[in-house]
């Protein structure tokens, strides 16, 4: 299972996508994610709206094995639900 995370800094819902992928890596097997930096890369909003397929208004943006799942909150949803994060892991 291959993550990708676009992100920013300076952006705390990236912050926390990228602290769930972290755990998300050490507790399930095979998890693995990559984390992009849109400004370092030089990913406008339009480019990432083309990635998305959608109009995109907040960061992070982040698909799971090619599909997009949504932003952090769709993500750590999507953990609790399919992947065992639970919210009583704290902190995570």
């Amino acid at each position: 299972m291959f993550t990708v995370i676009f992100g920013r800094d300076g952006c705390p819902f990236c912050v926390r996508a990228k602290e769930v992928a972290t755990q998300l890596s050490k507790d399930v097997e095979g998890f693995k994610f990559k984390y992009i930096d849109i400004i370092k890369e030089g990913i406008s909003k339009a480019d990432l709206e083309k990635t998305v397929g959608k109009p995109v208004e907040t960061v992070p943006q982040i698909f799971i094995d090619q599909a997009h799942i949504g932003g952090f909150t769709e993500f750590e949803a999507h953990a609790k639900e399919n992947l065992g994060l639970y919210s009583t892991k704290q902190p995570v």
